[in-house]
């Protein structure tokens, strides 16, 4: 098992305590954050504010700020980030974020890991593409094939019934 997901799978084997069953494998939820999270720090020392709206110029618009500061805090708690209260020119103090020496190897790694995704990916698609009638954007998946249709015996009409009696 790759080191970088360790932790993460460590968190998904009963999240919560509550006997939930275990997540698939792969990145999901707060996981996927981590690496553009660690990103945005790397930068420079960040505010949660500040690390939504760089998620959000990313793509990621999805992104709940409660989200967000629970993967704060929890990479606080493996040591790949470290906070400090900093005074705000106008209204309160805010939490700001930097990344650690082991933040850093872990974006690296991390860096890595997603770009053997990408090539993973990438041959997917590529062969998804020259596999016959590939669904595409314009037209949705594939519908599922279907048995032939039997023909239907016509029903007789109630009051054609009625008549046909008297």
């Amino acid at each position: 098992m790759c080191s970088v997901h360790i932790d993460v799978n460590v968190s998904r084997a009963d999240p919560g305590g509550r006997g939930e069953p275990p997540k698939a494998p792969g990145w999901g939820g707060r996981e996927v954050l981590v690496p553009y999270v660690l990103l945005a720090i790397s930068a420079e020392r960040a505010h949660g504010y500040l690390i939504e709206r760089y998620l959000r110029g990313l793509g990621m618009a999805q992104v709940e700020m409660s989200t967000l500061y629970r993967t704060l805090r929890q990479l606080e708690r493996q040591g790949l980030v470290t906070s400090d209260w900093e005074a705000g020119a106008e209204g309160p103090a805010r939490r700001v974020y930097s990344l650690t020496a082991a933040g850093r190897t872990w974006l690296r790694t991390g860096a890595a890991m997603l770009e053997g995704y990408r090539a993973t990916l990438d041959a997917f698609f590529g062969r998804y593409a020259e596999s016959p009638e590939p669904a595409t954007r314009e037209t949705g998946p594939r519908p599922p094939r279907q048995a032939k249709p039997r023909p239907k015996k016509p029903r007789p009409n109630p009051t054609e019934e009625k008549e046909r009696k008297r």
